[in-house]
């Protein structure tokens, strides 16, 4: 480390004789990187959080390229009249599809879904119907013409009803029943009760584009406030949005989020370095000799916001540096990585309160202000540099990960924390050198010395005791370690949006089936298709240990792909018709039967024009031919992360027996396969941190007695943080363990510093230490507390989660390094166990 130092000291000097020319180049290369800084865009789509190579990432990307990801916009509209909902609904469709957005020169919505045209599927309802169900009508009917025959014949005693028999008849026509309500809804729309109505509008533009949705919901505001529903019908009501304006909600929630957080904790930190520097130098400064004294308390507290400058603009300057080279190099933020710029500010403002306060305590001995700095720059500079890359290289190890919300959060702040390093070491002192010059720092040279000798305040108190109650309390944690527990409902971790639930449960009154959250297989071909959906049923049949799947369909099984299998289906539908006019059952009233008659009336192929587009749009692709994929419906709720991870091992993944495989697409098995990409790599990742981490401390100690020393308070800090997970309730998600590696290289950094200042003065020298580097930690870890506290206050539980985690955590890390760390210290040297 001294070879790094002594190599980078001539840009120290530099900072001397140029230090206007350093602060300028600094300045004006952040303001470029600045400009690109602010071209960062925020992406929520959890899918650009696995690699690129992931075969379901990759899946998903075939299938909008094949079928398209439309995500419409939806309106409900309510009120007691059914015929005042429809004229509503009526002008309301024409008005939207001429709403024109000048930004883009094309209309905001391409086309809108409302009317169902159900008259010729009523009258070929068999025609769609599977192989399957036509062979259950085929038995239905058959059974009842001979129970009609035995019903004819006068010599036929029945002594005793067939219970099983007749469980099996509704059981068949059950299977259709169900079919048939699904292909013919009713003709719009509505509720049971018809006080609800739905439109959909599908847009022009995509959902990655905020300025086009914004803009699109601010016209549509304007458009429903023009058109008065009240006076269609005074007691009608408007939901509209769905998840394309809930998307829009979440992102600026979170942008909101982020401004808040930046705004609390940056305010926060302000004023604790305001605070703390002044009362440093006040008293130090008062402490001097009574002949140089020559300013008041006015003058001290006028100059209150310099440290703020001298801290905050190498700051600010490398944090600029780290979002420019950010743009470059990923291009976008995730929602882990949007909140890191105050995380950042927490996180390297600490190097800059080392060297600022330690720079003071060498300035007031009364060297000059170049002996000052290289002094600093000896006695801290090791330090600073040391916990600077144990923190950067702890979290630079998260980029090795595959999961993206590990490695681009790892890289950001490893490559801020470097930055802030460098800035703190080399653009800093110049702002010292300048702000010296024009007497923005008052300092006096101090006349008290500290004096060593025996006694309480020469050594740290009850050492032993705080030894044995920390390893205590840690051995507790880990005979407990059971009861911590992983959060798997992303529901907990999502923010709620009134409007958006207001607008569910309405719209929830007419799209209210069991079908929900598809997942689908995109294969080569038809005979592909009816494999796969094969593979599927099996699976439906025999699996017992996750019955995850509902149903799977395909259009093949009911539209007739070739002209061969539409004559065979034309075939089975006239031995169905035939069936139907038999003498038995002709003339019986039966409102089944009746619907059978209506719906056998197939007699040529229909040409797909002929499907109406509410039935064929979720089957065809983007040309308009029929897709060749598979659609699988989950059995199970997929908010839990268990049972998404057990739908994704049911249909994630299906082997064909001629050995080719096909992967499933849908956002819900992207996230259960984020889910157990973060959690497989999780004890990988913290595990690399704290090897990192014990190298670069080895290294920096150049010895393994020191090596364990420093690490010992890192390790009991995290003990004590799972702890209070545990005694809380308190769960890790798939947000707040990003930050576990990032604790331990900040954690370290305590430990770092004090131990390095030990080792400096020597023997009996811990409670000095203490009582000037402890503040300095204490300060520091406070910065990067109040950093982290900002997202505390967030309306988001995942962000919210990551900030409580990093203040408890870093709070344990301190209060050991301030506590356990010297107590142990202490307790060694009085062993004489201590080595120099």
């Amino acid at each position: 480390m001294d070879k790094l130092l002594n190599l980078l000291r001539p840009l120290l000097q530099q900072n001397y004789r140029s230090p206007y020319w350093v602060v300028i180049i600094g300045v004006v290369l952040a303001a470029i990187s600045g400009y690109y800084a602010l071209q960062l865009r925020i992406d929520t789509d959890i899918a650009n959080l696995l690699p690129k190579a992931n075969e379901h990432v990759q899946a998903l990307e075939r299938l909008q390229n094949s079928v398209g990801g439309e995500t419409d916009m939806q309106v409900a509209i309510q009120s007691p009249s059914f015929e005042d909902n429809k004229r509503f609904a009526q002008d309301l469709i024409q008005k939207s599809l001429e709403l024109y957005d000048e930004r883009t020169d094309n209309y905001f919505f391409e086309r809108a879904e409302f009317k169902k045209e159900t008259e010729l599927l009523k009258d070929n309802a068999l025609y769609f119907a599977t192989g399957r169900e036509l062979q259950d009508i085929r038995q239905y009917l058959q059974d009842e013409i001979q129970a009609a025959k035995e019903e004819a014949n006068p010599f036929l005693i029945d002594f005793e009803e067939d219970d099983e028999e007749s469980a099996a008849d509704s059981t068949q026509l059950n299977r259709f029943e169900e079919s048939y309500a699904s292909l013919i809804p009713s003709e719009y729309p509505v509720s049971e009760d018809s006080t609800v109505m739905v439109v959909k509008f599908f847009p022009t533009g995509s959902k990655s584009d905020l300025t086009y949705l914004e803009d699109m919901f601010a016209k549509y505001d304007s458009l429903l406030a023009e058109m008065n529903p009240q006076s269609y019908n005074s007691e009608m009501e408007i939901y509209y949005g769905g998840r394309l304006k809930r998307h829009l909600e979440e992102i600026n929630s979170i942008m909101s989020d982020v401004f808040n957080s930046f705004a609390s904790g940056i305010s926060s930190v302000i004023i604790l370095v305001m605070v703390y520097f002044f009362g440093k130098k006040y008293f130090r400064y008062r402490r001097g000799s009574s002949h140089e004294q020559n300013h008041g308390f006015w003058h001290h507290l006028i100059r209150l916001p310099v440290p703020v400058l001298v801290i905050g603009i190498p700051l600010l300057i490398s944090l600029l540096w780290t979002f420019g080279i950010t743009y470059f190099v990923l291009g976008m933020l995730n929602t882990m990585t949007s909140v890191l710029f105050v995380i950042l500010f927490g996180m390297g403002i600490d190097y800059g309160i080392h060297f600022y306060a330690r720079y003071i305590e060498i300035r007031s001995t009364g060297m000059n202000i170049l002996d000052s700095l290289e002094a600093t720059y000896n006695k801290t500079g090791a330090a600073i540099m040391v916990s600077a890359l144990t923190t950067a290289f702890s979290l630079f190890v998260l980029v090795l990960a595959k999961f993206r919300g590990f490695s681009e959060f790892g890289f950001i702040a490893g490559t801020g924390i470097m930055l802030a390093l460098f800035c703190m070491l080399f653009i800093l002192p110049s702002l010292l050198v300048i702000f010296e010059r024009y007497g923005w720092i008052l300092l006096n040279e101090d006349q008290q010395t500290s004096t060593s000798g025996s006694g309480l305040f020469n050594r740290f108190p009850i050492a032993r005791t705080v030894v044995v109650l920390g390893l205590m309390v840690s051995a507790v944690v880990i005979w407990n370690n059971q009861h911590l527990r992983f959060q798997y409902d992303f529901g907990e971790l999502e923010p709620e949006f009134p409007e958006y639930e207001q607008f569910r449960q309405v719209q929830s009154k007419v799209f209210d089936g069991e079908k929900r959250n598809p997942a689908y297989i995109l294969a080569d071909n038809e005979t592909e298709v009816v494999q796969i959906l094969e593979k599927l049923r099996q699976k439906m049949r025999t699996d017992t240990t996750s019955p995850t799947i509902l149903d799977v369909e395909a259009l093949q099984e009911r539209f007739p792909p070739t002209d061969s299998s539409a004559t065979s289906k034309l075939r089975k539908i006239a031995e169905i018709r035939q069936l139907l006019n038999d003498p038995f059952i002709k003339d019986q009233e039966d409102p089944q039967l009746e619907k059978l008659r209506r719906a056998a009336q197939t007699r040529s192929p229909l040409d797909i024009s002929d499907i109406p587009d509410y039935l064929k749009s979720k089957f065809v692709n983007k040309d308009g031919e029929i897709g060749n994929f598979v659609i699988a419906y989950p059995s199970v709720g997929l908010a839990d992360g268990r049972q998404s991870i057990a739908f994704k091992n049911d249909v994630g993944q299906i082997t064909l027996d001629n050995g080719k495989t096909f992967y499933a697409a849908s956002t819900s098995i992207i996230a259960a396969e984020m889910l157990e990409l973060m959690r497989n790599e999780s004890p990988w990742m913290v595990g690399a941190t704290f090897t990192m981490v014990f190298l670069l401390m080895f290294f920096s100690f150049r010895s393994l007695r020191w090596t364990i020393i420093g690490m010992l308070p890192l390790v009991v800090g995290l003990l004590w943080l799972f702890g209070i997970m545990m005694l809380t309730g308190m769960m890790f998600n798939f947000y707040n363990l990003v930050v576990l590696p990032a604790i331990l290289g900040i954690g370290e950094d305590n430990g770092v510093h004090l131990a390095h200042r030990y080792r400096d003065e020597g023997s009996n020298s811990m409670w000095e230490v203490l009582s000037s580097t402890g503040q300095h930690v204490t300060v520091g870890s406070l910065t990067t507390m109040l950093g982290f506290s900002g997202l505390l206050f967030t309306t988001h539980p995942g962000l919210q989660s990551l900030g409580t985690m990093a203040v408890i955590g870093i709070g344990m890390t301190w209060l050991t390094a301030v506590t356990f760390l010297p107590a142990l210290i202490q307790w060694l040297e009085d062993k004489n166990w201590i080595q120099f």
